[in-house]
């Protein structure tokens, strides 16, 4: 089978001051179709976790990779998530002929000829089956570490700065998951 274009979307997890970012890449079987596909921003969490499965089932190759904070904190946040969404490419079998990458920037070390799409995650289903994998993803992990990092509440705001968090920041100081190039948590580090 010749269909063999991958889409590539993260989880909006850029702003987000705990926690890896999370991206996917995604092949969907044209001979499979998934209903219900959209912007995982736009979906319901119970939207996004009933397409998870059906996804992972259904696509002819899929890979989710997280991006941890050392690296966040190292290379700063778009260049960690081009990183992982190049490695998610390159993870897939079969490896894919062509790339849809959601954004503006086409990520450096991609295995195939690749198109950026602006407003991919709401025009091309492949980058909607990506995007919803890495959100729900992060999800998960970030209420797994909730129960790692009490006190935070991740499994409630999934690390952004709710007025929770930065509360819980000052009151606890950052933990092992916090991107400390971010503002908030390196200010938290200088007091």
């Amino acid at each position: 089978m010749r269909a063999r274009r991958v889409g590539g979307g993260a989880a909006p997890a850029r702003g987000p001051l705990a926690g890896p970012v999370a991206v996917a890449a995604v092949i969907l079987d044209p001979r499979r179709p998934i209903e219900g596909l959209g912007d995982s921003k736009a979906l319901s969490e119970a939207r996004r976790d009933a397409l998870a499965p059906l996804i992972r089932e259904r696509a002819l190759a899929w890979h989710l990779e997280f991006v941890d904070v050392a690296e966040i904190d190292k290379l700063n946040i778009l260049h960690a998530t081009m990183a992982g969404m190049a490695r998610a490419v390159r993870a897939l079998q079969p490896h894919p002929e062509h790339a849809l990458v959601d954004g503006n920037r086409i990520p450096p070390g991609l295995p195939c000829p690749a198109e950026a799409l602006v407003k991919g995650d709401a025009r091309e289903p492949a980058i909607m089956a990506a995007s919803i994998l890495a959100k729900v993803g992060r999800d998960q992990l970030m209420v797994a570490m909730d129960a790692l990092h009490p006190g935070y509440g991740f499994a409630v705001h999934k690390g952004y700065p709710t007025p929770m968090h930065l509360e819980a920041l000052r009151r606890l100081g950052p933990c092992e998951q916090h991107r400390r190039s971010f503002a908030p948590v390196r200010a938290c580090l200088e007091s």
